[in-house]
């Protein structure tokens, strides 16, 4: 890999002009693993100016020539999946079986639907037969700046990188410093792609610093971000001055609604994808409301499951859950498994501290609360950590209230062999998406949320209008 202190800009690995030095933590050890630059507002600079100076010729080539692009790019992908899961393993602690898995293949599923999803793009159609003459164009937005989350590294990236390049966009990419390896690899894989110098740029930084002033620098046009609502609301503000695009993928709560007639393994299955990741997933089933006929055999279901969790290094071989990404994480979990005992949720599993024979990495116990209500913080807030809520519900009616009850919409789940109130339910439920029984949505589904889970779409046809401005001409023809 590069010296992980550049930054790339303009084609070309490049030494920072005015940033500070960081180290990057593997989170199972707590040990340092590399040294990264946090750049500074003169590295943003230079890495939209070579954007801009990019455009022209970028948005003016055929589709056909960035869908080659993107193929070279698979192929190189593909032939680096082994780093690339080693990667991210190390920096934000995913084990190495799920890095490999769906951490690596979350990226290349990215890459394989965009091109798939261009290739099929009409990126000039008539506007109907009531005006022949009428012609919509779609055209690239501009330069982009594409701001990622440090916890499903390439899934994000990819979702972002990937359809502005293919729109024709050219972009300055800021991953999270907390995962900046991935990111570095994946411009390695670019430059090998031979992509044309200043298409794509990636300078290293932090939120206030490279990241504040990239959301606000007058020529970008578009800022795509994926983290906290909290983040999401100041860069909508920021972004505000100059009337750019913005596009959000923000946090969730999800509630898993199961139902009496359930299949036998929803319990189980909704346990395991609520800790998956350690729990660091927006779109996690956080809140499980289970029908009060079966509520006492879902609690001990569950607690069964959580305490067969088992934890782990992210580099040994298997189906743990590792650590959480860092010791500020660690800590806001641990804070908030204490407001749950101390709102008097009911305790079934894991709670405060780390798992025993763990003195050193940041990680969690696995941690299912019962009887949890409403009012109390662990419903309402996004905990992301391997903290799963329960609580009952007498009828349909009441379940979709409970699910709703909250000012996140990403994703929500549904437990049910009657399909007619599986549809039904799912129509009343506000959120971007809704799975069922346990089937996940299908290659190119678009991915994103309502209320304040964000705005945006992405995935497949969605996500690359995501970066596409319509202009409509008339006398065409």
């Amino acid at each position: 890999m590069q010296d992980a202190s550049k930054h790339y800009i303009n084609g070309q690995w490049v030494a920072s002009i005015d940033g500070r030095e960081m180290a990057v933590e593997n989170p199972s050890t707590e040990e340092k693993i590399a040294t990264i630059t946090l750049g500074g507002v003169a590295d943003a600079d230079a890495a939209v100016a070579a954007a801009k100076a990019a455009f022209p010729d970028w948005a003016a080539t055929d589709p056909s020539e960035r869908t080659a692009a993107l193929e070279r790019l698979m192929e190189v992908y593909k032939s680096r999946e082994e780093e690339m899961a080693q990667a991210i393993s190390v920096e934000m602690g995913a084990p190495i079986a799920l890095a490999k898995t769906a951490q690596v293949g979350a990226g290349a599923g990215h890459l394989k639907n965009t091109i798939r999803a261009v290739k099929a793009f009409a990126f000039e159609r008539p506007l109907g037969d009531h005006a022949p003459g009428d012609m919509i164009l779609h055209e690239p937005v501009g330069v982009c700046t594409l701001i990622t989350p440090w916890n499903w590294p390439m899934n994000q990236v990819m979702l972002k990188v990937a359809p502005a390049l293919a729109a024709g966009c050219t972009l300055v990419l800021k991953p999270s410093e907390l995962s900046p390896l991935s990111a570095i690899l994946l411009a390695e894989m670019i430059d090998e792609a031979d992509f044309p110098p200043g298409v794509f740029n990636l300078v290293n930084g932090d939120g206030v610093g490279v990241g504040a002033h990239l959301t606000a620098h007058p020529d970008v046009d578009m800022v795509s971000f994926t983290g906290s609502t909290r983040a999401g609301v100041a860069i909508t503000k920021s972004a505000a001055d100059t009337v750019k695009r913005v596009s959000l993928e923000l946090g969730g709560k999800g509630a898993n609604i199961i139902f009496a007639d359930a299949d036998e393994k929803a319990i189980t299955r909704g346990v395991r994808h609520c800790f998956n990741n350690s729990g660091q997933s927006c779109n996690a089933p956080t809140r499980m409301l289970v029908e009060r006929s079966i509520y006492e055999r879902a609690v001990e279901t569950a607690r069964a499951v959580a305490e067969k969790t088992e934890v782990a290094p992210a580099d040994i071989e298997g189906r743990q859950i590792g650590p959480v990404v860092s010791v500020t994480q660690f800590n806001k979990i641990q804070f908030l498994i204490k407001r749950g005992i101390d709102e008097s949720a009911t305790l079934l599993a894991g709670g405060l501290g780390k798992p025993a024979g763990f003195d050193r990495g940041h990680f969690v116990r696995p941690t299912i609360f019962a009887d949890v209500t409403p009012d109390m913080t662990i419903w309402k807030e996004e905990i992301f950590g391997p903290v799963l809520c329960i609580t009952p519900f007498d009828s349909e009616e009441q379940a979709i209230a409970l699910a709703n009850d909250t000012p996140y919409g990403l994703t929500n789940y549904i437990q049910t062999t009657d399909k007619a109130r599986a549809r039904r339910v799912a129509r009343m439920l506000k959120s971007g998406m809704v799975e069922m029984n346990g089937k996940f949505g299908g290659a190119g589904s678009p991915f994103g949320g309502m209320k304040q889970s964000g705005n945006g779409r992405e995935g497949g046809v969605w996500g690359l209008e995501e970066f596409l401005e319509v202009k409509a001409v008339s006398d065409w023809r």
